[in-house]
């Protein structure tokens, strides 16, 4: 799917976007990790097992990996529904600090919200962030989520699909 204001497609994750997402992921490492937790070092030197234990799971149909590229086949942000079951899912992101600022995120989370409902026919998502992580709090509002009290994250959002 293109996201044409920001010249990126949402793909679903493949076995060539290997390079690409572990390329994303050390360029964003510091970054990521003010936000959240760090990986950590294994995350990177077992890349490969992990990228291809995502695509095995992607398979049975209980997530749905995907990436953000750019004009020049670079990943800028993954987007991700985990958990599918019952009709709903978990929704994470994350965006490359050289293209925040300017919408993506939120175009992101809408494009996978709208294909969420008609590809892979969820009715509800649920997303986390910290309290301290005001942007991506802004990002789930201006896609429409709703803040909810949720125990497993600091902050929970729901987005029913059927109010997009």
């Amino acid at each position: 799917m293109y996201l044409p204001d920001h010249d990126v497609t949402l793909e679903p994750l493949t076995a060539e976007h290997a390079d690409a997402v572990l390329a994303f992921e050390r360029e964003n490492r510091a970054y990521f990790a003010a936000w959240i937790e760090d990986r950590g070092d294994d995350f990177f030197t077992s890349f490969a097992e992990r990228h291809q234990a995502l695509l095995a799971e992607q398979e049975t149909g209980t997530c749905r990996f995907h990436v953000l590229v750019d004009a020049v086949g670079a990943v800028v942000g993954r987007v991700n529904l985990m958990d599918l079951e019952n009709g709903s899912a978990e929704l994470g992101y994350r965006i490359a600090e050289k293209a925040t600022g300017r919408g993506l995120a939120s175009a992101a989370v809408r494009a996978l919200a709208r294909l969420a409902a008609s590809e892979y026919g969820l009715t509800m998502l649920r997303a986390g962030t910290s309290d301290r992580n005001v942007a991506s709090q802004a990002v789930l509002t201006r896609a429409g989520f709703r803040r909810v009290a949720d125990p497993a994250a600091h902050l929970g959002f729901e987005l029913k699909l059927e109010d997009l």
